[in-house]
């Protein structure tokens, strides 16, 4: 059975991820998406830079044809964030996107997003997958060849980053900057509007690489050390990754060391919040995954929280119904006003290389100057693999109701999303159930290193118990 989790569906290639289901899977999304318009508006299509993208590309543009929708093409790999401006911007009923994201190179995977830009909801998905279980041998077979439209998507989308950016305090910056793509789609794109900005920048891991030569397309702290050997040699003001298909950032300091995305949230946070204009009443979005250093930039700048399940659809729904300034999701996702309802890294990066560039502080420093003003937050995040029977035992513990959990009283519980337990004094824990891998989620908060790594021991030891 094909299900789409948070971020679509994902399997490995030429196990679960097969042309056969591929092709299902399309015919059920375009079936569901022509229900909402002209079908001469068409589907944008698109990959990220794994082995095989192009042949999947092209099978579904032959199976959108089949069913009477104008296929668009993407004419190279292109980012999420671009691929869902350009859904937007062309009108299109949607889009499909082969990407697995950051998952290993041996995975591919489909996202599908809405004519709004937007992953598709739960409610859209699963219309997806009632239309998947009907579909016939038929409609797995191979479509004849078709007629296309072909889409360049970066230069529209780098003029709208452009219009979020100042490139004028950039250039005027003198900063030096490291880029690493991983591999991925954002090649000739973040690296172009930095050096457009007139900035120095130098790459690593540009080339495309279907296999990533065995790396992660992550780019998080451990798939960086890389990157931080350039910044730290080169003397380079910013490390700036993403991930493989562009929506997840990572950033280094000049000293090469990582910075945490949701200490990256905050201070993304507190910048677009000082600019809103009086009387503004949006606010802030994250997951209930995220920093409450989210709620503590939103209550200084009196800005409402929104606090959403982890999904970064859920963030864009609200972004679309315009009620916030900005979104985070603490799994490096950032979007803000007036753009992409999608998680979008490049212009996270962005905006960070301009707030280092309009200050001359480095990043820690203004994670120092945000803490004097909203008091310290450190956060942790990691994960447990799970076997069935671990799982089963797992999931009726996240049913009870504890009075205390590592030595403190239980203040609340929250269960938008997996079991998150209050412990006052800022302190929280959260164990979610992944949806796409056999893995427990373990997330924490605390005002210290100790404590915070104190609350994820204990978690640790409460999934492993019998």
């Amino acid at each position: 059975m094909i299900r789409f989790g948070t971020s679509g569906w994902r399997a490995v290639l030429g196990e679960g991820f097969t042309f056969d289901k591929a092709r299902r899977v399309v015919t059920s999304i375009v079936r569901v998406a022509r229900e909402s318009g002209d079908p001469a508006r068409g589907i944008v299509l698109a990959s990220d830079t794994r082995f095989l993208g192009e042949r999947f590309v092209e099978e579904a543009a032959r199976v959108i044809a089949r069913e009477g929708v104008r296929p668009i093409v993407a004419d190279r790999d292109v980012p999420t964030p671009a691929v869902s401006f350009a859904i937007r911007s062309l009108g299109a009923l949607g889009g499909i996107n082969f990407t697995a994201s950051d998952n290993p190179p041996e995975y591919n995977g489909i996202k599908f997003s809405t004519a709004d830009g937007a992953p598709a909801l739960p409610r859209v998905t699963s219309m997806v997958e009632a239309a998947i279980a009907k579909t016939t041998a038929a409609d797995a077979a191979p479509a004849p060849k078709a007629a296309f439209d072909r889409l360049e998507a970066s230069a529209s989308y780098l003029r709208d980053l452009a219009s979020k950016v100042d490139t004028r305090v950039l250039a005027a910056s003198g900063l030096r900057v490291a880029v690493d793509p991983r591999f991925g789609t954002s090649r000739g794109y973040l690296d172009l509007f930095l050096r457009g900005a007139g900035i120095d920048v130098t790459t690593i891991n540009f080339h495309r690489d279907p296999y990533s030569v065995g790396l992660s397309a992550r780019c998080d702290e451990a798939n960086l050390g890389s990157l931080a050997a350039v910044v730290t040699r080169e003397k380079r003001a910013l490390g700036l990754a993403t991930d493989g298909d562009g929506n997840r950032f990572g950033v280094l300091d000049a000293d090469g060391s990582y910075v945490d995305p949701n200490l990256c949230l905050m201070l993304l946070t507190d910048m677009l919040l000082a600019r809103r204009s009086p009387g503004d009443t949006r606010g802030v979005a994250r997951s209930v995954a995220t920093t409450h250093g989210l709620d503590a930039v939103a209550k200084a700048h009196g800005a409402p929280l929104f606090s959403r399940p982890v999904g970064f659809r859920y963030i864009g729904e609200l972004l679309l119904a315009g009620k916030i300034v900005v979104g985070g999701e603490e799994s490096a996702g950032f979007t803000m006003e007036g753009h992409v309802p999608v998680k979008d890294g490049l212009l996270a990066g962005l905006l960070l290389a301009e707030l280092v560039a309009r200050t001359g502080k480095s990043l820690r420093t203004l994670l120092d100057d945000l803490f004097e003003r909203v008091g310290r937050f450190v956060p942790a995040r990691t994960g447990v693999r799970l076997d069935p029977s671990l799982a089963a035992k797992l999931k009726k513990r996240l049913d009870e109701d504890p009075s205390t959990f590592a030595g403190l009283k239980v203040e609340g519980i929250d269960r938008t999303d997996g079991q998150k337990l209050l412990l006052g004094s800022g302190r929280w824990i959260l164990l979610r159930p992944s949806g796409t891998e056999a893995v427990i989620r373990i997330h924490a908060e605390s005002d210290s290193e100790t404590e915070t790594a104190r609350l994820v021991a204990a978690a640790k030891a409460h999934v492993f118990e019998s």
